[in-house]
């Protein structure tokens, strides 16, 4: 009979124990030949809270996934077939580094669609998602120690971005109109004083991810107006901006601004993420290094895909889908309010977005939701912790619930079962900190 007390300790062979020493030699040695930007460069916590999503029994409220199901699969799968067979030497081959003319003409319709209405196809760089032309505007722009200002809570994929350049990412505060006009005018006058470089303002202004605030129709243009006045350029990354609910959405910040605002457009939200393709619609002084930047990182966007999205915007009824879908969000973002008004103990606050896939919960101060997440999982629920949200260091009373990929029953269910570990939570602060506790 096997001792049990010696089962425990697995004897590594040999050459396996050599192997490891040789990896961590190796390891130790290029150690020293990363970049000091290397060091900024780090996993979301948005794709580790993904990978744990896929497991079988948990809801999860985490993914900012849109809703697939919809989407006329079969009747996609044979124009893709058409495509191939019949324009395949031109869709399966390199194409043009700024996007095929076909498409960027379509993107300006889809963004006239939402008030851009002087875009010209010439000013686009069709880019593979969004998140790139984020990643391209930061190499373009910002040196190490420059500052992007970014509105508090704001896109973690752009934060994991403009870090890796060694950006200093500073903060503006937000209310449930959006980005505050006259704490942005305080926090430039605060870093001019500091000596600092300002470049860019990054901001969501439509159903802003992770909060789903928008920003108020009468604060946009006075941002725009800051921002002018102080030689600082506004990167409006808009990927939500056609969900929202009453199918009227705002009109962007670059509708009236062409030389001051680099507007961000996906596909990801309107179609399908899996096509990877989004647009930078770029001031036309600033488009040819724009979009020489762009060329350098993925030579070309994908000909198969663009010809793809073309298809889709000219075969299809896009703009019905597009309110399916408006409609279909509107129901979940109602089920998940019903739902943490049901459940969720007094004490916690949550926004009420009008558009977009995300609801901002807030806890009273001193709670750290991070380690409620593994509390939830064990739960069979999942979110995405405030932090994640902020380049700040410091623990976040905050978390971010998703609604558009979850069906209303679902949704009710994993607030049901994240109660209970919200309830323990605000049961540990103290009354004076509840108190305090009050909406976003």
């Amino acid at each position: 009979m096997t001792n049990s007390s010696d089962s425990s300790h697995e004897v590594i062979p040999a050459e396996t124990e050599a192997a490891l020493e040789r990896v961590a030699d190796y390891a130790a040695r290029h150690d020293v030949l990363y970049s000091a930007r290397a060091a900024n460069i780090k996993q979301s916590a948005v794709r580790d809270v993904f990978d744990i999503s896929i497991r079988p029994g948990l809801v999860s409220l985490a993914g900012g996934s849109p809703y697939l199901r919809s989407l006329p699969l079969e009747d996609l799968g044979r124009t893709a077939q058409r495509i191939i067979a019949e324009q395949g030497l031109e869709a399966l081959q390199y194409g043009g580094g700024q996007g095929m003319e076909e498409l960027r003409e379509l993107i300006c319709e889809v963004m006239a669609a939402e008030g851009i209405t002087d875009a010209d196809p010439a000013d686009i760089v069709v880019t593979t998602g969004s998140q790139s032309a984020q990643d391209v505007a930061a190499k373009v722009f910002c040196n190490p120690g420059d500052v992007i200002l970014c509105e508090d809570p704001t896109y973690v994929g752009a934060l994991n971005t403009f870090e890796a350049y060694e950006v200093d990412v500073v903060t503006v505060p937000m209310d449930d109109k959006g980005l505050i006009p006259e704490e942005l005018e305080r926090t430039i006058l605060r870093l001019k004083e500091e000596g600092r470089s300002i470049k860019l303002l990054y901001t969501i202004p439509s159903f802003n991810n992770p909060s789903g605030v928008t920003m108020e129709a009468g604060r946009r243009q006075r941002v725009v107006d800051i921002c002018r006045d102080n030689n600082i350029l506004v990167l409006e990354d808009n990927p939500y901006g056609m969900l929202r609910f009453d199918g009227h959405p705002l009109a962007p910040m670059r509708a009236g601004n062409p030389n001051d605002v680099i507007y961000l457009g996906s596909f990801s939200k309107i179609f399908a993420p899996g096509v990877r393709l989004g647009w930078a619609l770029v001031p036309r002084h600033l488009h040819r290094r724009f979009y020489l930047a762009c060329e350098a990182v993925v030579l070309c966007p994908s000909p198969l895909t663009q010809m793809l999205v073309s298809a889709y915007l000219t075969d299809y009824d896009w703009r019905g889908h597009l309110e399916t879908m408006r409609v279909l969000y509107r129901e979940r973002c109602e089920a998940m309010l019903a739902a943490l008004a049901e459940h969720l103990p007094e004490g916690v606050h949550w926004t009420t977005p009008e558009g977009g896939f995300f609801v901002w919960v807030t806890l009273p101060e001193g709670i750290d939701t991070y380690p409620l997440l593994y509390e939830a999982i064990d739960a069979g629920v999942v979110f995405i912790p405030g932090a994640a949200f902020t380049p700040s260091d410091e623990a976040s009373n905050k978390l971010r619930l998703a609604f558009s990929a979850v069906s209303p029953e679902d949704i009710a269910e994993g607030v049901r079962r994240l109660a209970p570990i919200l309830q323990r939570a605000l049961a540990s602060v103290p009354p004076q900190n509840a108190a305090h506790s009050s909406n976003s």
